[in-house]
């Protein structure tokens, strides 16, 4: 399937309601659904996305349209290519000694029976490798189940498959901050009830350097993993080494409050840059392992279809 760009408009707008009084806004920035739309296009679309009631006029100037990736603006047009089915591959293949997370080891992959010791026991020109997989369940990219902070938690065998298969996705997109930290206001505007809320920081272009496992890192803050609970997120996940801010001995207010309220999270994920904003549907369904919380998914996104 071809390559078809999305493209966003900046800028400023002034807006006079009926029953009297305006807003004005400076280079406001709004997802479009062309390179050739106009003015007269973008103020309905303007209006929609803050959801003005009583308005008169708004009237468009200094307009600069630019090729960029949508944000999931409200109202806003229908991702591109929504009705070319395509499937997305979230996760990161495990390797033998990867470091997923800085201090835990990394898997253990090696032949448990070998294609020649297999020769024996089959007829000539039969063989097979079984191998045998050593690994903490943080490898790769992986999903933590209630059981992982809780020890009367559901468990990743207890876990409903309704809460980690054929979810709808928001991608919240947060590429471009200076700020680490992951605030309310940065998810105040997507419509995340009923779906899994995937953050967007674009860390996972530093996988596998020491500069993944940093201090530097993006997370949630404790009062924005409360607000997807209260919002009736269902599932969340990042793109980068923890949901939580992973200082040593610190506090996990996200961990803490999100699996307290049954909503499992995935870390570690990738190609989040590769989805629309709304529209794709998430599966990182885990092995079905009683009393373990946390295990590594081959997480994928389903676009369009």
């Amino acid at each position: 399937m071809a390559f078809v760009p999305d493209y966003r408009a900046g800028f400023d707008a002034t807006v006079t309601f009926r029953n009297g009084g305006g807003l004005s806004a400076q280079g406001f920035r709004l997802d479009v659904p062309g390179p050739d739309v106009s003015a007269a296009d973008v103020g309905p679309l303007f209006v929609r996305h803050l959801g003005l009631l009583m308005v008169d006029r708004v009237d468009i100037t200094n307009l600069d349209v630019f090729e960029e990736q949508h944000k999931g603006s409200r109202g806003g047009p229908v991702a591109v290519g929504a009705d070319s089915r395509r499937i997305v591959e979230l996760n990161h293949v495990i390797r033998a000694g990867m470091v997923t997370y800085p201090g835990l080891p990394g898997p253990e992959i090696e032949p448990f029976m070998t294609r020649e010791a297999s020769r024996a026991q089959y007829a000539p020109g039969t063989e097979f490798q079984i191998d045998r997989v050593t690994l903490v369940g943080n490898t790769g990219t992986y999903l933590d189940s209630p059981f992982h902070r809780y020890p009367t938690g559901v468990d990743l065998a207890g876990l409903p498959l309704s809460s980690v298969a054929d979810l709808p996705i928001v991608v919240a997109r947060l590429t471009g901050s200076d700020d680490r930290a992951i605030d309310v206001a940065a998810l105040a505007a997507l419509p995340v009830a009923g779906c899994a809320v995937l953050l967007h920081t674009a860390w996972d272009q530093h996988w596998g350097t020491p500069a993944y496992g940093s201090g530097d890192a993006p997370y949630l803050t404790g009062a924005a993993a409360q607000w997807l609970v209260n919002a009736g997120a269902v599932l969340v996940g990042i793109d980068a080494v923890n949901v939580d801010d992973a200082v040593p001995g610190g506090e996990r207010p996200a961990h803490t409050t999100l699996l307290a309220a049954d909503v499992p999270v995935v870390e570690h994920l990738t190609g989040l840059d590769q989805l629309p904003a709304t529209g794709a549907r998430l599966h990182a369904v885990p092995l079905r392992l009683e009393s373990v919380g946390t295990f590594s998914v081959r997480a994928y996104a389903v676009v369009g279809g």
